[in-house]
């Protein structure tokens, strides 16, 4: 029987939290329901429609992901930048400060540094719990961060700015795509609402566009009345995919998580590499941190070469691994931030993020790890 009990395992959550039960059928898959318009079950309740994001595919994922956040409520999106512009001016308006983490994705980042301000909204940012608590005034309504951060793997500690936001009244906000609610679960740490690109680990196949908000159900109510305005849904179809995807993703983040270790000290070790950035190493100078808050260190990782003009022949000479963008996906990945995800920035907010031109971002996929290790041994062999 389906089940959001909150003592089960994560990989029974993936799997049954949520499910939409046919009784008609017996189906063991939520069915699609792609109807537009819904009979009134009674006078009272007269509100299924796809805008309002209450339609059952929705709330199948809604239910799956506030289970597996272990929030009280969820709110699926159509993208994951539709869930962080919704949450944001939901909860800002004109004279309101928020604090920012430096490193961001570049796509939240544009959207904070070019529509907020323009709405009258104050920015500040900070690397760390420290520089945000000196960046707090009387009018801050909001601290916004990502841990591990795009795409320098920098973490947060989640527990200290739950706290701080707690003592001063603050929202405090997390992008938790690069962990997964299977690495961590910033809720019961105390921060207030947690946001997913569902495009990434959640659907983790490369095929859908999805964003998620997981909250307590005061926040997400809030959240959902300005979201009916903007009209960021979730088409039914998309729910469905996204639905199949969250049923193998316990299994598949533990295998993002090995070969991304496996990867990473490889990396860490070869001569014509300069840096990693990987919380799992126990150099990364937020390593404590993230064993203290996360149960896997994730699939996600970036490295500079000593050499940052070989750059552009290590992308032509890998085979299994592709140059793209996005991640997540099961097949691996690699860019270079400054060319793609944080192109939009300008090169003194790069350099502020600490974003090289000769950084590399890598999705590590399940793959063979041994492949894995071969096709990035061949790319920096030197001839």
């Amino acid at each position: 029987m389906t089940t959001d009990s909150p003592t089960h395992g994560l990989s029974t959550l993936c799997i049954h939290a949520g499910t939409h039960l046919d009784q008609t059928t017996g189906g063991a898959c939520s069915p699609i329901f792609t109807s537009t318009a819904y009979a009134f079950p009674n006078p009272a309740k007269q509100n299924i429609y796809p805008r309002y994001f209450n339609t059952p595919n929705q709330q199948v994922i809604n239910r799956k992901l506030a289970a597996l956040e272990k929030g009280e409520a969820a709110l699926v999106f159509g993208s994951g930048m539709a869930a962080i512009s919704t949450l944001l001016l939901a909860h800002l308006k004109p004279g309101d400060h928020a604090i920012f983490q430096n490193d961001l994705y570049g796509g939240s980042m544009r959207l904070i540094s070019s529509e907020l301000p323009r709405l009258g909204v104050q920015l500040s940012w900070g690397a760390n719990v420290a520089e945000f608590a000196a960046a707090l005034r009387p009018e801050t309504r909001l601290i916004y961060v990502e841990s591990p951060s795009n795409p320098l793997l920098h973490c947060i500690d989640l527990a200290e700015l739950a706290a701080l936001g707690k003592r001063h009244g603050v929202l405090t906000v997390i992008d938790n795509t690069f962990a997964t609610p299977i690495n961590q679960n910033p809720i019961p740490l105390g921060i207030d609402a947690v946001i997913h690109s569902a495009t990434k680990y959640l659907n983790g196949h490369s095929d859908v566009n999805a964003g998620v908000v997981v909250a307590s159900a005061e926040i997400v109510s809030r959240v959902t009345e300005s979201a009916v305005n903007f009209g960021g849904m979730l088409d039914a179809h998309a729910c469905s995919q996204l639905e199949r995807g969250l049923k193998t993703l316990a299994l598949r983040v533990q295998r993002h998580n090995e070969n991304a270790e496996a990867l990473a000290r490889f990396l860490a070790s070869h001569p014509a590499v300069s840096k990693v950035n990987y919380p799992g190493l126990p150099e990364h100078p937020d390593h404590a941190i993230a064993a203290r808050q996360m149960r896997g260190f994730g699939g996600m990782l970036s490295f500079e070469l000593r050499q940052p003009e070989r750059l552009d022949r290590l992308l032509s000479r890998l085979r299994i691994v592709m140059p793209a963008l996005s991640l997540g996906g099961v097949e691996s990945l690699i860019c270079v931030p400054s060319r793609s995800t944080h192109r939009t920035m300008t090169p003194a907010e790069r350099q502020r993020a600490g974003i090289s031109d000769g950084l590399l971002r890598v999705s590590v996929g399940i793959e063979d790890v041994a492949d894995l290790l071969a096709d990035f041994s061949e790319a920096l062999a030197v001839e």
